[in-house]
């Protein structure tokens, strides 16, 4: 992997709370993700820094994510998985 993912606690908490598949499915794309010379390809930047600096799409769902600034990207903090309709509505 060419990216180190971490999971913040409440993300643990999200995945937990999904049915199986749906999380497997969910931890392969990140996995996927985390492989790629440029994961942020593939992430759309946030306007609201409240929820996070990125986002993936894996299908409804969102894996709201911020990255390490120490300049290159190395590490990927998973901070929620929420479907799309909840995740931008959290407190």
């Amino acid at each position: 992997m060419k990216h180190n993912l971490i999971y913040t606690n409440k993300a643990l908490k999200d995945l937990k709370d999904l049915e199986k598949p749906i999380a497997k499915r969910i931890t392969d794309k990140l996995y996927y993700f985390a492989d790629q010379a440029d994961p942020l390809s593939y992430a759309k930047k946030l306007k609201n820094h409240k929820y996070g600096q990125f986002r993936f799409r894996i299908g409804s769902y969102r894996a709201l994510f911020d990255v390490d600034t120490n300049g290159e990207i190395t590490i990927l903090l998973i901070l929620r998985i929420k479907d799309r309709k909840e995740i931008y509505n959290l407190d």
